[in-house]
């Protein structure tokens, strides 16, 4: 079997004279998705950056980045317009606040309305 050549993951790494030799790269830890009820998740309105155009912006996920990704695909869904997931925040365009409270509650999260 070939050595892999993936250098970057080897950065540090003090060289061995030892043909045997493999090393072991530190698995990053998988971040667990909380259920439902023990997220705690704050909905605001957010316009800086955005010249002038108003997003609501849901804080607070803890999770996989898939999680984020499928909630936020419900939650774009269920208002009819874009918007994106990353960072475990969720960012719907427009200013949906009172209907992603109610959707988020309806699906179990403990949710709160922000500013």
């Amino acid at each position: 079997m070939k050595p892999s050549n993936d250098w970057k993951s080897r950065l540090g790494v003090v060289y061995s004279t030892n043909p045997d030799f493999a090393y072991d790269k530190a698995d990053e830890p998988q971040e667990v998705t909380l259920p439902p009820e023990k997220q705690r998740l704050t909905v605001a309105i957010d316009r800086k950056g955005r010249a002038g155009k108003q997003v609501t912006l849901v804080t607070g996920f803890v999770g996989t980045d898939e999680d984020l990704i499928a909630l936020a695909r419900m939650l774009k869904g269920r208002c009819g317009v874009g918007g994106s997931a990353k960072d475990g925040e969720i960012l719907i365009q427009g200013d949906f606040r009172d209907r992603i409270v109610t959707l988020l509650q309806d699906e179990g999260y403990k949710a709160k309305r922000g500013n």
